[in-house]
């Protein structure tokens, strides 16, 4: 059959000199088509895609008669809609005799092509809601999809085995596409607002980060087309958004998890690191507030990003039917733990340094079971930072959040504010105040990073070998790369009227041993710390502090409770716990009781029934495993058997399947070798001796009732000066048990402190304070660089 759509362009091309239309419009910005239609005949599929503005019309066609591979050519014309009604008008006079040109759906972007034993299947979005907007760029969830084969009824009544093919089938739709997936054709979710502010890379690189979960499923027609305008990138995890009115300003906040595609899964059957530095359950929380304003007059935005994912160890569970709880097995020891120094280092490229861990586990148990990560953990720590320079060394807390529970569960979160509030001075946030131009719907039309500086990482940083960029998909996921140093914060401000902007740089990673309940009711603590801060940088407030009694602490304890639900129900199969939550909202202890109860055999149903489907239909969708005839079923393997570690999120494999060495030699920017301060009896410190465990915050003064002044305390302990010697932590313990606790008037004049030392700091740089008088120098130095705390 002759090429219609070829001779219906060669007609309209004839046409145009005599056509008042003459001038074709302009091609689509990348990614920015936003609604289509969908046409067969018996031999091709026609998807007519469309702008918002209805501007410009574009036409994709797809082979219907091929069988084992994908076959697609796009219109390189750009239509006007009376164009592009011509030509399908002219394709279905031309596909008369078989039947013509007809419609079968509309659709908002294509989520990609698979293949399973026989031949491509479509998988289109043909409903969809807005649940949110971002600088004034929509974002939306799908409401409806399907999953449409490519090859005409003739060509598929040849395909042999219906029966394999279509329980491949009903697992790909086992992931729900219609929850807790979501996207935007114009902002782009699967990054922060603050690389979205400081980069402006579009296209292919896009659905190569560990973010994007259709990157599998869009590889083939990226590859083909070499854009990505039609196709959507799907984030997986959590979006919430609510208007809020304080002091008479009008507010967006918005909560935003973004799931990691590399080694997802379920509970028990994705734990620990892989050999590439992968964790599972691996969660970046973007919690962000922004001024809720009209069009075309100026933003004020911020935003501020935290870390969870699972303990990066090798570490397994194994899913049992009798037991509740199975045993926790170490299953490998690395002495030099390479694979958690990957993991770390990963972290760093994403977002700079300081890292501060949070790790939650219990310490003290009859039966060691969380115990022996705990110790195994501490010691993996202590070997990394024995390599790293000071001002790299991984920050670290070790704080048994069962234990400290038993108490009421407003002292827990008076506790972890504590410690959130000290982790946020150290990496500040970001915040930036947009004009119109940069907001405009469709035009990413952000700063250039030359004009946009994160402090503390120069140009060294991000300078990798070719290898180095294929591996682990670092360059993608690298929130703070090919950035230039200037030594502050600032993106090139000239006008005095505008507030000084500040960028986060580090990032805290809180873990327990499944990353959802304990995890969660920390993360909230941080939430909660930082938006205290957001709305003193926005003008709203006068004071950094978010009482745990303000009504806005309450919704967004809220927004927290409904995210760790959301998380919980993806990795563990049930709601999260959420025993703290209630009970500082005063629900009935008895209440809350059967509800955790029925949680827990939830989960355990879930896990000990379901969670082998539901990993079996992740690597379908995630291309980690791929039917071949002849060769072993998915169903037939053992889930860990047909997960490669390498597998199609690209971490130690190239496009080629050629290997890509891993460098451990520049583990973290311009890090140089340092002897690793021991105490005076020559032996490292043993975390796994002790029953909390820190080296970046005092746990006398975490654990101390006093709790009023806190923001003080932490003001006056964040000095710093250049290094030169370091403190034992007795001689620090001493020290801060000397001091006098601040009484309330001092708290008050804090406000005063900042004015005075600036609110202009740099995230993962000593903040920039004077020292003063009430600390020795020693003291100063042992706060930012000091060494390990325990009791």
């Amino acid at each position: 059959m002759a090429d219609v759509l070829e001779n219906g362009q060669q007609q309209q091309c004839e046409v145009q000199p005599d056509s008042p239309l003459s001038l074709p419009p302009l091609p689509p910005p990348e990614g920015f088509m936003q609604k289509f239609r969908l046409y067969e005949t018996q031999s091709n599929f026609y998807v007519v895609g469309r702008d918002k503005s209805r501007t410009f019309w574009k036409i994709l066609k797809i082979d219907r008669l091929e069988q084992s591979e994908l076959n697609i050519r796009e219109d390189s014309t750009t239509y006007t809609e009376r164009e592009c009604s011509d030509l399908l008008r002219r394709i279905h006079e031309g596909n008369r005799g078989i039947g013509g040109l007809k419609f079968v759906t509309t659709c908002y972007g294509i989520v990609g092509f698979i293949k399973f034993l026989g031949s491509y299947y479509m998988l289109l979005i043909t409903k969809r809601r807005q649940i949110g907007a971002i600088c004034g760029h929509n974002v939306y969830a799908i409401s409806k999809s399907e999953i449409i084969p490519l090859p005409n009824s003739a060509v598929r009544s040849s395909m042999v085995d219906y029966k394999k093919e279509d329980r491949y089938k009903k697992l790909l739709c086992m992931v729900d596409l219609t929850k807790d997936f979501y996207f935007s054709y114009s902002y782009h979710v699967m990054r922060s607002l603050q690389r979205n502010m400081s980069e402006n890379e579009t296209g292919q690189v896009l659905y190569e980060t560990m973010f994007v979960w259709n990157e599998f499923l869009t590889r083939g027609i990226r590859n083909i087309l070499q854009n990505t305008i039609w196709t959507v990138a799907l984030v997986y995890g959590f979006f919430k958004q609510a208007k809020l009115s304080i002091s008479g300003k009008d507010l967006k906040l918005t909560l935003i998890a973004r799931r990691s595609r590399h080694y997802a899964g379920t509970r028990y059957l994705k734990r620990g690191v892989n050999e590439t530095g992968r964790v599972a359950n691996d969660v970046e929380t973007e919690q962000i507030l922004v001024e809720d304003v009209s069009e075309g007059l100026p933003m004020q935005i911020s935003s501020v990003v935290q870390n969870r994912g699972s303990i990066p160890l090798f570490w397994s569970q194994e899913t049992s039917r009798l037991n509740i709880k199975p045993d926790i097995i170490l299953s490998r020891r690395d002495q030099t733990y390479e694979a958690t120094r990957l993991h770390f280092e990963n972290l760093a490229r994403r977002y700079g340094n300081p890292i501060i861990i949070l790790n939650l586990i219990k310490t003290n148990e009859k039966k060691p079971r969380e115990s022996i990560l705990r110790a195994e953990f501490a010691n993996a720590i202590e070997v990394i930072n024995k390599d790293l320079s000071e001002e790299n060394r991984l920050k670290f807390l070790h704080w048994d959040l069962h234990k400290h529970s038993r108490s009421k569960a407003t002292n827990v979160l008076l506790q972890l504010r504590k410690v959130a509030a000290y982790a946020l001075t150290l990496t500040e946030f970001f915040y930036y105040q947009a004009t119109p131009e940069m907001l405009s719907e469709g035009h990413l039309k952000w700063p250039s990073f030359e004009n946009f500086v994160v402090p503390g990482i120069s140009t060294s940083t991000s300078s990798h070998t070719e290898s180095e960029k294929h591996n682990d998909d670092e360059t993608e996921d690298s929130d703070n790369s090919d950035r230039k140093s200037s030594g502050g914060n600032s993106i090139g401000i000239t006008n005095p009227s505008v507030k000084p902007q500040k960028v986060q740089k580090g990032v805290l990673r809180t873990n327990c041993i499944d990353c959802l309940d304990r995890t969660n009711v920390a993360q909230y603590a941080y939430g909660l710390s930082a938006l205290g801060h957001q709305l003193c940088a926005l003008g709203v407030t006068t004071s950094e502090k978010m009482d745990l009694d303000d009504p806005l602490a309450e919704e967004l304890m809220g927004f927290y409770e409904r995210m760790g639900d959301t998380l919980a129900h993806q990795y563990g199969g049930s709601a999260a716990h959420n025993k703290i939550f209630s009970e500082r909202r005063g629900q009935w202890k008895a209440a809350t009781q059967s509800q955790e109860f029925f949680r827990t055999l939830q989960r355990y149903y879930s896990n000990a029934y379901m969670d082998t489907q539901k990993q079996n239909a992740i690597n379908v969708f995630l291309g980690h495993f791929q039917p071949e005839p002849d060769k072993p079923d998915i169903w037939e393997l053992d889930p860990y058997q047909h997960y490669n570690v390498g597998g199609n999120g690209q971490s130690i494999l190239d496009d080629n399947g050629r290997c890509n060495p891993v460098s451990t030699g520049d583990l973290f920017a311009e890090m140089r070798r340092v002897r690793y301060l021991e105490p005076e009896n020559g032996d490292a410190v043993n975390c796994s001796n002790f029953v909390d465990c820190s080296n970046f915050v005092d746990l006398d003064w975490l654990s101390s009732a006093g709790n009023s002044c806190e923001d003080e305390l932490l003001e006056r302990s964040m000095l710093t000066i250049s290094p030169t010697a370091m403190l034992s932590s007795e001689n620090v313990v001493n020290e801060l048990a000397g001091e006098t606790t601040p009484s309330t008037s001092e708290c008050g004049s804090s406000s005063r402190g900042r004015e005075a030392t600036g609110t202009d700091m740099g995230y993962g740089e000593s903040p920039n304070y004077e020292v003063l008088e009430d600390f020795s120098d020693s003291f100063v130095r042992w706060v930012t660089y000091g060494e390990t705390i325990c009791h």
